[in-house]
């Protein structure tokens, strides 16, 4: 079930995104015989020299059907959104939002009233199905505190039950490192009682190495730069191999914060559409111009690519600054992951600078768990810029960004994240030194590659289970990110309460998050998980699916028989 290159020159094309569905996704025009060989040779389609392993991704078109009764759905809702805004102006309904004062009527609106006409009427309805609070570890299971609404989900009350043991499949526990025992729990506790829990201070302003002989320093904890920071930060840029790299302690402002720093007017950037708000921010604040290119679509890269070379700034046509690349490893909503042999190829020919966000692909992709540059056995050297989180497989929280050593340096000094932010809590920085050393084997032991390889096992059987039942799973094969399409608003409450009262816990996302008629759940998938749970949850999706009526799938794909779990390595799973 193989063919090259040059047999499959026609599906090329559609594989690489000339044909894109909404969002640049790939249209599946094949039936089953047919699906399963392109999605077979998907990598060997368009610049297979550039692949050194399979790349399977589907992304199958919405039926006609669903898409129609979706925006019927969300019609219906408009006009009964309408009606009921109608009924609260008359009082005739209890209005619960926020409102202007009658003696400001003349004064410009502090509240769009339109703009939060989503939220008042569509989002309300399902409320209940997001910010449950838990009360334990969010590991393989978590406990979770029962609440319930009298006012539609405006408000809740807290019954003073707990919902036991419910299997997670929601937390972005990869590697399955949040957890309260162990050598990582172990670590971070000791530490704690050393330094403390917060350093108080920003890595500026006061410094305290391994060699300081100041007691006082030792003693109060006003410090802002620790020897730790300093490990962590070598660590890091070893696992990654690059010459450096620089710790931040928050994910978030990783992005925001330093690609100000590294582009500015009269420099372009160029943005995948799918692109996490954090990049979106950071490219807005930098003052550059902004260019959006369709979601893995390396036609639409280069086309932005060659007009900007040939037409240069707008007006003055003069040369941009420099160009930049903003991509993700693992896109979180999707399940893709970035074609990064080609984006390199690109930007390569074209002088571009390469800024890779590795936030869910980092520990969760490569047999070692260095990311998606690992994954397609690409040089470090070859992305200018690598930044990641530490908040998915490591079970901490901040960011980093590695490349060479004069850009760390230039960071160090231009970067508002390492100058004004509070410098990373001790407890969290061993947590990440511990995990990390475990995932590259400097403990001694094999735990951490073995969880590399249980994550990348369960990421396949999961994915491979859902489409057998007959349900529509967006991204690529081997991504721990496993979408699975809801469509229809009134299936996406409906999906995570029924879900829950299973003990199951999911994530489910509907528009604005996602484009309108594309609503799912989201599942993530961990080392943590035992096939016993998998199975357990797939049951209970299926029962549910059947209920919802949510298997809508046309490419039916006959059940394959199963290996004994613990033999399916990373390494097989690359044939």
């Amino acid at each position: 079930m193989t063919e090259s290159a040059g047999n499959k020159k026609e599906d090329c094309h559609a594989a690489n995104g000339v044909k894109p569905g909404r969002n640049g996704m790939v249209k599946n025009h094949h039936h089953h015989h047919q699906y399963q060989k392109q999605e077979k040779v998907y990598h060997a389609a368009c610049n297979g020299e550039l692949y050194s392993r399979p790349f399977i991704e589907s992304f199958e078109e919405t039926p006609m059907l669903v898409a129609v009764l979706t925006y019927m759905g969300y019609g219906i809702l408009t006009i009964f959104g309408y009606l009921r805004d109608f009924m609260r102006e008359w009082k005739i309904e209890k209005c619960h939002i926020a409102r202007e004062r009658e003696e400001q009527k003349d004064f410009v609106p502090l509240y769009q009233d339109f703009e939060n006409f989503y939220t008042r009427n569509l989002y309300m309805r399902i409320r209940d199905s997001w910010n449950r609070p838990i009360c334990g570890v969010p590991g393989a299971k978590f406990d979770l505190v029962e609440r319930s609404s009298k006012d539609y989900n405006w408000t809740f009350e807290y019954t003073g039950r707990v919902v036991k043991n419910v299997i997670n499949l929601g937390s972005y526990n990869y590697l399955g490192f949040a957890e309260n025992t162990g050598s990582c729990a172990t670590a971070a506790g000791d530490v704690t009682v050393k330094f403390g829990v917060g350093v108080a201070s920003t890595r500026q302003e006061m410094e305290r190495g391994a060699s300081s002989n100041s007691a006082c320093s030792s003693q109060t904890g006003e410090r802002g730069n620790l020897d730790r920071h300093e490990e962590l930060e070598k660590l890091v840029a070893s696992f990654l191999g690059v010459e450096s790299a620089m710790a931040f302690a928050m994910g978030f402002a990783t992005n925001s914060m330093n690609i100000p720093a590294i582009a500015g007017k009269g420099c372009l950037i160029l943005s995948d559409e799918l692109n996490h708000a954090s990049l979106v921010l950071g490219a807005r604040l930098s003052g550059s111009t902004i260019r959006v290119f369709k979601h893995n679509n390396m036609q639409s890269l280069e086309k932005l690519l060659r007009d900007a070379i040939v037409h240069g700034q707008p007006r003055t046509h003069r040369p941009w600054k420099k160009i930049l690349i903003l991509v993700e490893g693992i896109y979180s909503m999707e399940g893709s992951i970035i074609r990064l042999p080609e984006v390199i190829a690109l930007k390569k020919k074209y002088k571009a600078y390469l800024y890779l966000d590795e936030a869910h692909s980092i520990g969760a992709l490569g047999p070692s768990g260095r990311g998606v540059v690992e994954y397609f056995g690409l040089d470090p050297k070859d992305v200018d810029i690598m930044m990641g989180t530490f908040t998915k497989s490591f079970g901490a929280s901040g960011g980093y960004i590695g490349g060479r050593k004069d850009l760390i340096d230039y960071l160090r000094t231009h970067s508002h994240s390492a100058i004004y932010a509070t410098s990373m809590s001790p407890p969290v920085l061993e947590q990440i030194i511990t995990s990390m050393k475990c995932i590259m084997g400097e403990d001694g032991m094999t735990i951490g590659r073995s969880r590399i390889q249980r994550l990348a096992a369960n990421t396949v059987y999961f994915r491979r289970r859902l489409r057998e039942m007959g349900f529509i799973i967006y991204g690529n094969n081997d991504s721990p990110v496993v979408p699975m399409m809801l469509y229809m608003p009134a299936k996406i409450g409906a999906f995570g309460r029924e879900m829950l009262k299973r003990n199951i816990g999911v994530v489910v996302v509907g528009f604005p998050a996602t484009p309108i008629i594309e609503s799912r759940a989201r599942f993530c998938i961990s080392a943590a998980h035992s096939k016993e749970m998998l199975d357990r949850a797939l049951d209970v999706i299926s029962e549910v699916g059947d209920l919802l009526q949510l298997k809508y799938s046309r490419h039916k794909v006959l059940p394959s028989l199963d290996r004994p779990f613990d033999e399916t390595t990373y390494e097989e799973n690359e044939e």
